[in-house]
C-alpha cells in the first residue's frame, strides 16, 4: 500500500512538474515586415534555451529566408540578438520574474514573403543537458531517473512559493485599489456637498439681492 502510494505521489508530481515546466514546441508564420513576440511568464533562477529555424518560404522570392530574432527580459534588458540568420540558439538563466519575450522579424522591411519558423522553448528541468550531466556525474539511469524526479520536486516547490508570492501581490494591490477607490469616492461626495452648498448659498445671496425672498 505504502509503494502504491508513492508511485502515485511521484506520477502526480511528475505531472504537475510537465505542466509546470515544459518545453514548448510551437510553429508560426511570419507575414511580411511584420514583427511576432511570444511572451511568458517566467520565475527567477530558470535556465531557459531555444532554438528556431526557418523551415519554409512561401508568397515570396524563395531565396528571403532569414529572419532576426532578439529576446528580453522584463525590464528590457537584450538577453539576445540575431540578425539575418536561417537558424539559431539562445539560452540564458533568469534574473528576475516576470514577461519574457523573443520577438522575431524579417530583415527586409519590403518583402512580401510569409515564413515558416520553428521554435523548440524549453525551461527548467526540460531545458538541461541531462545526458551530459550523467556523464559528468557518473550517474547510472536510475539515478539518473532519481535527480530528475528530485529537481522536478525542487521546481514544484520553487513555483508554488512564486505562485503564493504572486497571489500574496495581487491581494495587497487588490486592498490598495479598494482603498484608494472608496477614498476618491468620499472625497467626491464631499466636493458635491461643497459645491451644492456654495450653489445654494450663491442662489440664496442672489435671490435677496433682487428682493426675491
Amino acid at each position: 500500500m505504502a509503494s502504491a502510494s508513492s508511485a502515485i505521489l511521484w506520477a502526480a508530481l511528475f505531472t504537475l512538474a510537465v505542466l509546470v515546466f515544459h518545453a514548448e514546441g510551437l510553429r508560426f508564420d511570419l507575414i511580411g515586415p511584420h514583427a511576432k513576440c511570444i511572451g511568458e511568464e517566467i520565475q527567477k533562477n530558470v535556465l531557459v534555451v531555444g532554438d528556431y529555424q526557418v523551415i519554409g518560404v512561401t508568397g515570396g522570392d524563395p531565396s528571403v529566408n532569414k529572419v532576426s530574432v532578439k529576446v528580453t527580459s522584463p525590464y528590457g534588458e537584450q538577453l539576445h540578438l540575431q540578425e539575418s540568420v536561417e537558424r539559431g540558439q539562445f539560452g540564458y538563466t533568469t534574473k528576475e520574474s516576470g514577461n519574457y519575450a523573443v520577438c522575431f522579424w524579417q530583415p527586409d522591411s519590403r518583402t512580401t514573403a510569409t515564413l515558416t519558423i520553428d521554435l523548440d522553448w524549453k525551461q527548467g528541468v526540460f531545458a538541461k543537458d541531462w545526458e551530459q550531466f550523467a556523464k559528468k556525474e557518473k550517474l547510472d539511469t536510475l539515478e539518473l531517473e532519481l535527480r530528475k524526479l528530485e529537481e522536478q520536486a525542487q521546481a514544484i516547490h520553487d513555483e508554488m512559493l512564486y505562485m503564493k508570492e504572486r497571489e500574496s501581490e495581487m491581494r495587497d494591490l487588490n486592498e490598495l485599489t479598494n482603498s484608494r477607490v472608496a477614498w476618491f469616492s468620499i472625497s467626491s461626495l464631499f466636493i458635491c456637498l461643497a459645491v451644492a452648498g456654495w450653489q445654494l448659498y450663491h442662489l440664496k445671496s442672489y435671490f435677496e439681492r433682487k428682493k426675491l425672498l
